[in-house]
């Protein structure tokens, strides 16, 4: 399973109707309104704003008025056959005049999403934790060694150090020895 590092757009026309599409790395189902809400005011005289989204085992799809199966399902549809996950895809269109059909419709919402995934980053998902790690300030080097490569989310000095760290389900092993607790189980990328 793969997910994007950073969000990418692109432009398609067709028929005199203009598709914007934005692929967009997606951590909370909460943040689709957010994004949805943005892509309004940002293109405020769209006709349509489709999506769909993959977060863990949740997904979702909207045609936003367009005919129905024709816009959100086939860019969930592209989500899953590419293999991806914790995104949210957001196709803008402008209605050029020229009804391009179902079949149309399905093509240019697919094609849509696949250009814009052609320009995207992509990275490896593996299982892994969110976990909370507290440590002494002199064991601060050697756990900075042991977590290269692991995303640190935030950083807390108190009377210890906290970290909030994603941590690789394999690696885990690494921090048995030290004081931690698992917050949560989530896909996580691996950094390189």
């Amino acid at each position: 399973m793969k997910t994007l590092i950073e969000a990418v757009s692109n432009e398609y026309v067709i028929k005199n109707s203009k598709f914007i599409t934005e692929v967009i790395p997606l951590n909370n189902v909460e943040d689709v309104k957010d994004y949805l809400d943005r892509a309004k005011v940002l293109y405020p005289k769209a006709t349509h704003y489709c999506y769909a989204y993959k977060i863990a085992d949740v997904k979702k799809s909207s045609d936003d008025n367009e005919p129905k199966a024709t816009a959100g399902l086939p860019m969930l549809n592209i989500l899953e056959k590419e293999n991806l996950n914790n995104i949210l895809v957001i196709t803008i269109r402008y209605f050029g005049g020229i009804k391009l059909g179902a079949g149309g419709l399905i093509r240019a919402y697919s094609k849509s999403v696949k250009l814009a995934l052609a320009k995207a980053e992509l990275k490896e998902l593996v299982k892994g934790y969110l976990i909370e790690l507290a440590f002494s300030y002199n064991e601060q080097n050697q756990i900075n060694s042991l977590l290269k490569n692991m995303k640190v989310r935030k950083k807390e000095y108190l009377n210890d150090v906290k970290y909030l760290v994603e941590v690789p389900k394999d690696k885990l092993g690494l921090i048995e020895n030290y004081k931690y607790k698992i917050i949560d189980e989530l896909d996580i990328v691996v950094e390189e």
